[in-house]
């Protein structure tokens, strides 16, 4: 069990970083429980370098970098992060929520629904021979594509992830191949296009109606060095060097307990009136995985829904705290001059 917090907010991506601030600046205490390893939600786990453009106050940011703002903006209240904590249940207990993880039990006064489209992990390759691999060459989140610099790499897919990779990886890896089992992409047209490009100037390869057949180690070390592929058609194996793989395969959510909650939902997401309130009283929701009429799925939106959700459930907690906050440029807690 962990120190009781006046708010619990599930779900470290934009919205729950900012709600982490938001109840900080309301003078609560607050604590974040997230099932990834690392803080971001969608931003950190699947396009980490790719640049957002309608966030309010950047021309243009790069994904990581608007995580890494929104960490260091919560950070200031010294709140606690927990992270690879998988939800299992929730239980009322002598007046306090208490959250049950696959480590750990979090108790608090209130509950923040920040889970964006829910707990969700990637894909992994289907094929048997590549399990042992994973961690040791086959990696499903790139965090830093530098250290695939001077590699040959080898990405399975064929939607925006995979071809967004393929080309971002382009300047930094000694080769790129992307493999998909057909002829037809999910990803944007013009990134297809800058990848074909790449293809026909020779810096890159394509091999459609193709996957993985095997992985073989021919130097003995830990690493593998080549990639059967498997033209799935022809039936005929064609064998490349490779020092990584990377599928990109897309993620499956899901929101898990939550749906068990005694919540509203509507296609697993939670549906919630103009205060954020999900209708069990003690647990208010904010981001992607909320559902209202005019919704829109924004990190924008999310920031807004998440302060009105912190200040709707601190009122509560605290009746003598006003709903309203002011303006942040006056407050004390920011050693201004609190009006």
């Amino acid at each position: 069990m962990h120190e009781t917090k006046d708010i619990t907010i599930i779900g470290g991506g934009p919205t729950g970083l900012f709600a982490l601030f938001y109840a900080g600046m309301r003078g609560a205490t607050a604590q974040i429980v997230d099932a990834l390893p690392e803080l971001g939600g969608q931003l950190a786990a699947l396009y980490p370098e790719k640049y957002i453009f309608d966030v309010a106050g950047y021309p243009k940011v790069l994904a990581k970098d608007l995580v890494k703002s929104l960490a260091e903006q919560a950070a200031q209240f010294q709140q606690p992060v927990h992270l690879g904590q998988r939800v299992t249940s929730l239980e009322e207990r002598d007046g306090l929520f208490v959250l049950h993880t696959d480590k750990g039990e979090f108790a608090s006064r209130a509950i923040l629904i920040a889970a964006g489209i829910g707990a969700f992990s990637p894909r992994r390759l289907p094929q048997v021979c590549a399990e042992p691999w994973y961690g040791k060459g086959i990696y499903d989140v790139v965090t830093d594509p530098k250290e695939f610099a001077g590699q040959r790499v080898v990405i399975i897919g064929g939607g925006d992830s995979a071809f967004d990779w393929a080309t971002q990886l382009g300047g930094v890896a000694t080769h790129v191949s992307l493999v998909h089992r057909s002829d037809r992409f999910r990803a944007h047209g013009a990134t297809v296009s800058q990848f074909d490009a790449d293809v026909k100037a020779g810096r890159a390869a394509m091999f459609t109606f193709h996957e993985i057949g095997d992985v073989l180690c021919r130097d003995e070390g830990e690493r593998f060095t080549h990639i059967i592929l498997r033209d799935v058609k022809a039936k005929t194996t064609t064998e490349i060097e490779a020092d990584v793989v990377l599928p990109m395969l897309g993620f499956v959510s899901d929101i898990g307990p939550i749906a068990e909650w005694g919540l509203t939902l509507q296609k697993d997401e939670i549906v919630v009136n103009q205060l954020m309130e999900t209708g069990r009283a003690g647990i208010w929701a904010a981001g992607d995985v909320t559902a209202y009429p005019g919704k829109l799925k924004l990190i924008a939106c999310g920031f807004g829904e998440a302060a009105t959700a912190v200040n709707q459930a601190v009122h509560w907690i605290y009746p003598e705290k006003k709903v309203a906050p002011g303006h942040s440029s006056n407050m004390a807690i920011f050693g201004q001059k609190d009006d």
